[in-house]
């Protein structure tokens, strides 16, 4: 069965500019395949102004999202999936929907990491322990590791001004 989130995601995107606000979408920079400015994500999520006046030539297919944007006055072509979608908001009043994260596919992180620009890292994930992708390094199994307050939390929505 095609997954119905594409389909959300691009009815919610519609409601937000229909009712001129500016739509904004939460991603999962740490996804694998996806293609974002990695110095503007923070804790592994970056947040992008998809409003029609900030993006060109985008494209929400139900397996790809597409566009050019600018980022400090250079222009990148962005792409991911939208399974990578963590929400999508209205950054006016916050109104939208969040997605929970979705577990990373095993045939990337199998034999695909070396096509990626980055190893992809399961830190996203909750509940499961990472598994060791070959090249990235791990904790000692000896040495147990507090985890970070970004750790416990779950995504929130937050207004972007």
């Amino acid at each position: 069965m095609i997954s119905n989130k594409p389909y959300i995601i691009r009815a919610m995107y519609d409601w937000i500019v229909d009712n001129g606000w500016t739509p904004h979408l939460q991603v999962d920079a740490n996804y694998p395949g996806v293609k974002v400015p990695q110095e503007h994500a923070q804790e592994g999520v970056i947040v992008l102004n998809m409003a029609p006046s900030a993006v060109v030539a985008l494209s929400m297919d139900n397996t790809w999202f597409t566009f050019k944007a600018r980022f400090g006055g250079v222009e990148a072509t962005l792409g991911f999936p939208p399974e990578a979608v963590l929400a999508i908001f209205a950054r006016e009043n916050g109104q939208g929907m969040p997605f929970p994260p979705e577990p990373y596919p095993e045939e990337l992180l199998k034999g695909e990491e070396e096509a990626l620009e980055a190893p992809p890292t399961l830190s996203a994930v909750e509940g499961k322990k990472p598994k060791a992708v070959e090249g990235s390094t791990t904790p000692e199994s000896g040495k147990k590791k507090s985890p970070s307050k970004s750790a416990k939390k779950k995504p929130t929505l937050t207004v972007v001004k």
